[in-house]
């Protein structure tokens, strides 16, 4: 089927009506993964808004293992008996775990909940922290995918973005990854400070000729509260990004990678499919539990579909959990929002969504998205093809653009 050869809500396409009694209007729940956050690293990097802290002192892995095994017991109630597809421990940099700890925190989510026979479970991994001896201990605790944070390879960018680990320790992570693990991932970046569009190119390159089965290939951008936004380091133009985006792409795309989502490609082997469950399920607006110093959640049920977010200082954490007290903020996401937030998902996938699972997600009818979806067409940002509603080309070029007319 060619794209845009049918309209985006044809009549094989059952438009559900709107839920008229009180509820979370969803048949029944998403799938189900639980997120696991490691709050310390070595060294904050200056672009890193996410909630890591440096490791001045020793970290005590025994109290911060049982007040994750607490915060999951007590967030039991809310995921009973539903079955949990992927782990992902991130942070922070979890490499710095001892393999045992690993060991034990996925022995006590297994004693707690069902795992989804064949689950994901992933683990973020820091070149500078890679051990060869540590890495065979996370496989043997069951770890099944290692997501190496590698960002460049060039020794000088390395350097601009603060990162602990240089290009030898990097190769040398990857080798060691690749012997333990079938499916590895590697998070590179581009647009860098100085950077050229020949430098990203020999980066890419250098990431295929790597044998990984996965790349995660992010735009560096500037976040709020950063010492990178505080002092923007000299950064390529917008349309030099561009060109390096598109030369990502396309260099991908040549050595075999499809790109599924905005920053993620993957290259099939045989029967394994390398692509990250765990993200995918985030990007379809299924459930997840987050546990850990700052984890976020998103869970749903007959009544509403709630966020929360544990508290963020890893000692405000240990400290609640002395009590039991583990939630910094929780709230329903209003009924309003919930178109928004699944095409803020949805739409970062390339092949787009079928258009059952806009209801089955989030409880509401297809139509209340019509109006913005004809827009969208209209400016060539979306089009329907093979069933799914899709971003076009363009509309990935211009996603912002795009997801802002879904957005109250």
């Amino acid at each position: 089927m060619k794209s845009g050869s049918v309209p985006y809500f044809p009549s094989t396409v059952a438009v559900s009506p709107a839920p008229t009694s009180e509820g979370s209007g969803l048949a029944a729940p998403p799938p189900l993964a639980l997120y696991v956050h490691w709050p310390w690293c070595v060294k904050k990097c200056p672009y890193c808004d996410f909630n890591s802290h440096e490791a001045r002192t020793a970290v005590d892995e025994p109290a911060y293992l049982a007040a994750l095994i607490a915060d999951l017991e007590a967030a039991l109630p809310q995921i009973w008996n539903r079955p949990v597809i992927s782990i992902f421990i991130g942070g922070g940099t979890p490499s710095l775990m001892r393999a045992a700890t690993v060991d034990a925190l996925l022995a006590a989510i297994r004693m707690r909940v069902p795992l989804h026979p064949g689950a994901e479970i992933t683990l973020e991994a820091n070149p500078g922290t890679a051990e060869a001896a540590k890495f065979a201990g996370y496989r043997d605790a069951g770890v099944n995918r290692l997501s190496v944070g590698v960002q460049s390879f060039d020794d000088a960018k390395l350097a601009a973005l603060g990162r602990i680990h240089d290009s030898a320790e990097a190769r040398r992570a990857i080798d060691l990854a690749l012997k333990n693990f079938e499916r590895v991932n590697l998070d590179l970046m581009y647009a860098l400070p100085g950077q050229t569009l020949a430098e990203a190119e020999r980066d890419i390159a250098t990431a295929i000729r790597a044998g990984v089965r996965h790349i995660s290939a992010y735009h560096l951008t500037l976040e709020p509260n950063t010492p990178f936004h505080h002092a923007p380091p000299p950064l390529p133009d917008d349309d030099l990004a561009a060109d390096m985006q598109e030369m990502v792409e396309a260099r991908l795309a040549e050595g075999g990678f499809t790109q599924y989502e905005t920053s993620a490609f993957a290259r099939p082997a045989g029967d394994m499919n390398p692509r990250c469950q765990h993200n995918l399920n985030y990007w379809t607006f299924g459930d997840y539990l987050g546990i850990g110093a700052g984890a976020h959640s998103k869970l749903s049920n007959h009544e509403l579909i709630w966020r929360e977010a544990r508290h963020r200082n890893p000692r405000a954490y240990l400290e609640g959990a002395t009590r039991g007290d583990f939630i910094g903020t929780r709230q329903p996401v209003a009924r309003a929002d919930l178109p928004g937030e699944f095409m803020m998902n949805a739409l970062r996938l390339n092949e787009g969504f079928l258009p059952r699972l806009f209801t089955e997600r989030t409880g509401l009818p297809l139509a209340v998205i019509e109006e913005s979806a004809l827009a969208a067409r209209r400016d060539r940002l979306l089009e329907t093809a093979d069933g799914h509603i899709r971003p076009t080309l363009r509309g990935r070029r211009f996603l912002n653009q795009l997801l802002a007319g879904f957005l109250t």
